[in-house]
């Protein structure tokens, strides 16, 4: 790699520091106060304090933008979400994006099922309002930042898969305040972290494939809210459980399946070489 190359490689990823360090605070400091009631430490319920939990949430978008202003101004905005625009792919992906996390799920739950002979549910529907506007805020306050801004730098440097690894355990520990007030312990947190992670491959698969595609980023988060394992916490861990083992298989097919997708030189501007697979 060219000097040149190298030093744009670096200013680049040194811009993700400031992100994440900026989406960790953000979003932190909106979903304190509901911590800080539920831990009885201020007065007041919980719910008093749900739309600012909600509005953290923006916090990987909020981050990002701040950072893209920063870095490039006005230019570097258009940067950051012109890959929203990038709807042109074909139909296929469009019903892998809203189907793929649900239909792993399904799959996981029949298994289970036919070895368990548990009638336990196969989906999870997001059918009360909040979570329905959840849906639609979280999918895109979150990709914005973690796939619009981080994802295409870490690349740069670490690669698809290792920029995927990373993001993964970031975007877990990012959700902390919002599993202590979902009341998850910290067994079934530590289940969180190889779900999100697994999850974080397959978010990456899916936006390379599509040409780096933003929209296709926020529909398989959309997707994933449209049956979600998380629903049933935290009463009943067993879907969670069979959720994160199915992301598991699915990652792991993906890196075996499609390595050209995984063993990309690193530096290159785009994830695939500048091939983009959106017939």
């Amino acid at each position: 790699m060219r000097e040149g190359s190298l030093t744009r490689t670096g200013s680049l990823t040194r811009g993700t520091i400031p992100f994440f360090s900026a989406a960790f605070g953000i979003t932190w400091l909106f979903q304190l106060p509901a911590v800080l009631a539920l831990r009885g430490i201020i007065p007041g319920p919980v719910e008093r304090f749900l739309l600012p939990v909600g509005l953290g949430a923006l916090g990987p978008m909020l981050a990002a933008v701040m950072v893209a202003r920063i870095e490039a101004g006005g230019d570097g905005l258009r940067d950051l979400f012109r890959p929203i625009g990038a709807w042109r792919v074909g139909v296929r992906w469009y019903l892998v994006a809203l189907g793929l996390p649900g239909a792993i799920l399904v799959a996981g739950m029949a298994v289970y099922r036919l070895l368990t002979g548990d009638d336990a549910p196969l989906v999870y529907l997001p059918t009360a309002p909040e979570r329905i506007v959840a849906m639609f805020v979280f999918s895109v306050g979150e990709e914005v930042g973690w796939r619009g801004f981080a994802l295409p730098r870490l690349q740069l440097r670490y690669g698809p898969l290792g920029a995927s690894l990373i993001i993964g355990i970031l975007w877990a520990l990012w959700h902390f305040p919002m599993f202590l007030l979902a009341g998850l312990t910290p067994p079934v947190f530590a289940i969180m972290i190889p779900f999100l992670v697994a999850g974080s491959v397959v978010f990456t698969w899916v936006y390379n494939r599509t040409g780096q595609s933003l929209l296709l980023a926020i529909l398989l988060h959309m997707g994933a809210h449209l049956n979600n394992s998380n629903l049933a916490l935290p009463g009943n861990v067993t879907p969670l459980i069979v959720h994160t083992v199915g992301y598991c298989v699915v990652a792991l097919a993906l890196v075996l399946a499609d390595r050209k997708a995984w063993t990309l030189p690193q530096g290159s501007t785009s994830a695939l070489g500048g091939a983009r697979e959106v017939a």
